[in-house]
């Protein structure tokens, strides 16, 4: 298995994973499925945003995006995007919600609406919404919308999978909350996979 080595602000990518982890698949739009763990030192990473800058294949249609409230939390925590896509933002709470963003992506204020209501919004810019509610201020979550579709969130054990991505040479990049993002190059094909590292 080939090895890929780069080393970028605080941050290693290393083409290959620990024991128990898996390569790059063949997808069904001709790309591949690339599995990837991501860390901070030897802890699992869980919210860490993967994409990849490729040329689209033919992708298969997905799931609308969805941003709940419920318990005056925003589920999920982290959500990945690509550009251009518009995401719901249901209230499942007995109260009002308000959701709004000033930060550097999509500035937005929804305003506030009832349980029961679904809001909507087309993010139309990359870049990384920080998103709040007035009335409740622990409520807090991140959008992070990225122009490819070949992206990805960790789960609660640090691992990814970034679907269908084209074979060759591309540009990787990586985000969590706290710390800088990081970038590099990566060649994909069955053999590669990917662990990124916070030291």
């Amino acid at each position: 298995m080939r090895r890929i080595f780069f080393t970028a602000l605080c941050a290693t990518l290393i083409g290959s994973l620990p024991a128990g982890g898996s390569s790059a698949i063949p997808n069904a739009t001709g790309g591949f499925d690339i599995r990837g763990i991501a860390r901070a030192g030897r802890k699992p990473m869980p919210n860490v945003v993967v994409w990849v800058d490729a040329p689209a294949l033919s992708k298969a249609a997905e799931v609308k995006p969805v941003l709940d409230q419920r318990n005056f939390n925003f589920y999920p925590h982290v959500l990945a995007i690509q550009v251009g896509t518009t995401v719901e933002f249901p209230n499942h709470d007995r109260v009002f919600h308000n959701v709004f963003s000033f930060h550097d992506g999509k500035r937005f204020d929804l305003g506030l609406y009832p349980t029961g209501t679904v809001k909507r919004l087309t993010f139309d810019k990359a870049g990384l919404s920080m998103l709040f509610c007035n009335i409740h201020p622990k409520m807090f979550a991140y959008i992070m919308a990225v122009n490819s579709p070949y992206f990805a969130v960790s789960d609660e054990t640090g691992r990814f999978t970034v679907r269908g991505v084209p074979s060759g040479s591309h540009v990787y990049h990586a985000w969590r909350s706290g710390n800088s993002m990081i970038s590099g190059s990566i060649a994909v094909d069955a053999e590669t996979t990917l662990e990124v590292l916070w030291q």
